[in-house]
């Protein structure tokens, strides 16, 4: 009884959200509401937590973290005997819904919320200054850049890329590679950094380099159509805009003979070539762990960057492209093959 309450109570602040990008059930193709009850918190009265899940927008690394944080809330109110109940919420990339949603949140009385991506973060941590609910954010490439550091009840997780690997990946089965694509979107806080980076690699290489920017899907694509027949190569960095229309873009690149680098995996899974990055499962099951550390312990840890190093390939796009890859061998302890998935 005590989960089905906690649905219906869910579905209602769902309909007070409708205007501001809420979901639908989990139980749903859109995934929303949720909650996971332990039979021993029922009966023995243990602790018992609610926490709101903030998804910046809808692609394939966000939910990827968003599934795995749900699992690890499941799995330890099971192992722990206690109560969790989640909810989840969706901006639809947009700051206005994203600061309704943060206002709905605080003033429903959410033990911990944990935004995932940089703008949820940031509305997240405004809205919660107020209360000082802790905010344990996920898959933040660069925490002191977008002002998410040095405040006393907002930690998290990076996903810090190393651009550097990346373009190495590249120089290692691309030898003579003259021009390379920066394809990417100018309102994506985490795009910033690496792309200034890949700038000073490529100065430092004597590689040249042509940038389009786009700040939505057809944006992106027409921004992607154009690099073909200009460039030897393109590279994005973990740019949720762009990962909005991965599937697209891997196509449209491909099928024109450029290899497409990226800063995640689950660009590679939707068609692009190869990364070399962190595994969004593990960040997810991390950022969980670390949310209820914090509601266990009262405190606020710095924040945590997740080890990376994992280089992943699709070998469909590989062969597609006439990519030998084996040089990825001598690059990194870990070399994963994929496919693409279906949408």
């Amino acid at each position: 009884m005590k989960k089905f309450v906690a649905v219906l109570s869910a579905a209602a602040l769902l309909t007070s959200l409708s205007a501001c990008g809420a979901t639908a059930d989990t139980t749903s193709a859109s995934s929303g509401a949720s909650s996971t009850v332990s039979a021993t918190a029922e009966t023995t009265g243990a602790k018992e937590y609610r926490i709101a899940i903030v998804q910046q927008m809808d692609h394939a690394s966000l939910d990827e973290i968003r599934t795995a944080i749900e699992a690890e809330l499941d799995a330890k109110a099971a192992e722990q005997g206690i109560t969790i109940e989640y909810k989840d919420f969706n901006g639809q990339n947009d700051a206005t819904t994203l600061n309704q949603i943060g206002t709905q949140v605080v003033s429903d009385g959410y033990d911990a919320v944990i935004p995932i991506a940089t703008l949820a973060a940031q509305c997240m941590t405004t809205a919660c200054e107020s209360t000082k609910t802790p905010v344990i954010y996920a898959a933040i490439s660069d925490p002191d850049s977008v002002d998410l550091t040095g405040i006393d009840y907002v930690t998290g997780t990076s996903d810090a890329l190393n651009t550097q690997s990346i373009l190495d990946m590249m120089l290692a089965v691309q030898p003579d590679v003259k021009t390379v694509g920066l394809l990417y979107s100018n309102s994506e806080a985490n795009s910033a950094t690496p792309i200034a980076q890949a700038k000073e690699y490529l100065d430092s290489k004597g590689i040249a380099y042509i940038e389009k920017t786009g700040n939505t899907n057809d944006e992106i694509m027409t921004a992607a159509a154009s690099l073909v027949g200009q460039v030897d190569a393109v590279f994005t960095p973990t740019d949720n805009v762009v990962m909005g229309a991965a599937a697209a873009v891997s196509e449209t690149l491909t099928d024109g003979g450029i290899p497409f680098y990226t800063g995640a995996d689950s660009f590679v899974k939707s068609g692009a070539f190869a990364t070399c990055g962190v595994n969004y499962t593990d960040l997810g099951t991390y950022t969980a762990d670390m949310a209820l550390d914090v509601l266990e312990t009262g405190t606020v840890p710095e924040y945590h960057v997740m080890d990376g190093g994992i280089i992943t390939v699709n070998t469909e796009t590989a062969a597609a492209l006439g990519i030998d890859y084996s040089a990825f061998q001598d690059l990194a302890g870990q070399v994963v093959e994929v496919t693409t998935e279906a949408e």
